[in-house]
């Protein structure tokens, strides 16, 4: 399947695997490369610059496919070291990154310079045109489905992604609620150029978390997922557990009082004691509505074969036989 993102990233298929905190390891991006799309490694999971390096490394002796390194960048008084950060990955000779979060205006031209390709992330069609207008090469459109970050304007993808066809020049992939072949056609339908996953890449062999975090995304239901942090306008969607639903309490009984000091126990620095040792009541960790269509733990490339053999039965046998 040729796309215009295949095209701009040099991939098989046109699905991208999302940058996901302590999951975007050398294992998850080298299997989902390795398959034909396009994995992608987690800056600011690693510690340091040069730990990011290593990373790199790591995955080019897993694949010699294209890699994307995901770089967020953070409305936080202590930044991280961002010049370092792309420095390594210019050095390491990637030629795709995803940014998240903030405006990335302030590192396009290094990565433009070095012929890297960009794609946003972003959860509006406003958003988007403001990646347009700065020069990223493409963006992936996160509809109010997504686990993590939504937004504020609670846009599902059946509006949002054909908004974006109306209003984009540039390339952009569906993301939020991706997880088989009739999310690639649907997004391919509503205009988009392919899709980004997050949630369906944690539970696939590869993924390099604990087995209880695979397990609790295919126990779940699209209806286990909750959004946190509402008040504080920096909303998270999130699998429920104990810890989010004492969150939720919290928010509740604080009303407008509530401050990020007040949660800080169920949010912050939660990732590791999760993903890594399997305590899935240690706090809030990101996960989409897609939960509900995740049933099995497939390898990466049973995965997205899978996939692109679902997306093809269905273009060519039952849409074109509605003809």
């Amino acid at each position: 399947m040729k796309t215009r993102i295949t095209d701009l990233f040099g991939i098989k298929h046109p699905i991208i695997q999302g940058g996901m905190h302590y999951v975007g390891f050398a294992e998850m991006a080298g299997a989902v490369s390795n398959a034909g799309g396009l994995g992608t490694i987690t800056a600011l999971t690693q510690k340091t610059p040069g730990d990011l390096a290593n990373e790199i490394a790591r995955c080019r002796d897993i694949t010699q496919n294209p890699i994307c390194v995901n770089v967020t960048f953070l409305p936080t008084v202590n930044a991280p070291d961002y010049p370092a950060i792309i420095k390594v990955i210019i050095d390491s000779g990637v030629k795709a990154v995803e940014t998240a979060g903030n405006n990335p205006s302030q590192v396009l031209p290094y990565l433009k310079e070095a012929g890297i390709k960009v794609i946003h992330k972003c959860t509006s069609v406003r958003h988007a045109l403001k990646a347009q207008s700065i020069g990223c090469d493409a963006v992936s459109v996160d509809g109010f489905e997504c686990g993590g970050h939504p937004g504020e304007d609670d846009v599902p993808n059946m509006i949002l992604l054909p908004r974006a066809a109306d209003e984009l020049e540039i390339p952009f992939v569906s993301s939020g609620g991706q997880a088989d072949g009739r999310s690639l056609v649907a997004s391919l339908a509503m205009g988009a150029e392919g899709m980004n996953m997050g949630t369906r890449f944690i539970a696939t062999k590869e993924a390099p978390v604990h087995q209880n975090v695979k397990d609790a995304i295919v126990a779940a239901s699209e209806l286990d997922t909750r959004l946190v942090m509402r008040p504080l306008r920096n909303t998270e969607r999130v699998l429920s557990n104990q810890a989010v639903e004492r969150l939720l309490e919290k928010e509740k009984a604080l009303g407008p009082d509530l401050k990020f000091e007040d949660i800080i126990e169920e949010v912050a620095g939660v990732y590791p004691r999760i993903m890594m040792e399997g305590d899935m009541d240690a706090g809030a960790w990101s996960c989409g509505m897609v939960a509900g269509l995740i049933n099995d733990i497939p390898t990466c490339q049973e995965l997205i074969d899978r996939i692109m053999d679902e997306a093809h039965t269905i273009i060519k046998t039952r849409l074109e036989g509605m003809l």
